[in-house]
């Protein structure tokens, strides 16, 4: 089984930053992906940055430029660098993380944390 636990979020004025990190735990064998998705009231959930094992990095438009994605692999941890933040980047958001187990696969996902950007 692997856990995620994710901590940095918060409440920052427009033009602020914020950290997320987000760290797996477990009987992890190997991870492919790592990402961050975040959901606003009464919208769906989006993709906001994943970085695979190539390092390679993709990002939402509405957030190219400001956010920054990166991982430690030797922590099995990603960070989410968010900066000039503003009031529609307001949503819950989630880490998640996809790899292998010595038993298979698995696709897990944080418990979400708050980021709020207002005045």
């Amino acid at each position: 089984q692997v856990q995620l636990v994710e901590s940095g979020g918060g409440l920052v004025q427009p033009g602020g930053s914020l950290r997320l990190s987000c760290a797996a735990s477990g009987n992890i064998f190997s991870i492919n992906a790592m990402g961050w998705h975040r959901q606003a009231p009464g919208k769906q959930r989006e993709l906001v940055a994943v970085i695979i094992n190539s390092g390679s990095t993709n990002y939402a438009d509405s957030v190219k430029g400001r956010f920054t994605i990166s991982r430690d692999n030797a922590k099995n941890t990603v960070y989410l660098q968010m900066n000039n933040l503003q009031p529609e980047d307001t949503a819950v958001y989630y880490c998640n993380v996809r790899g292998a187990t010595l038993f298979g696969r698995f696709d897990a996902w944080g418990q979400g944390t708050q980021v709020t950007v207002s005045s």
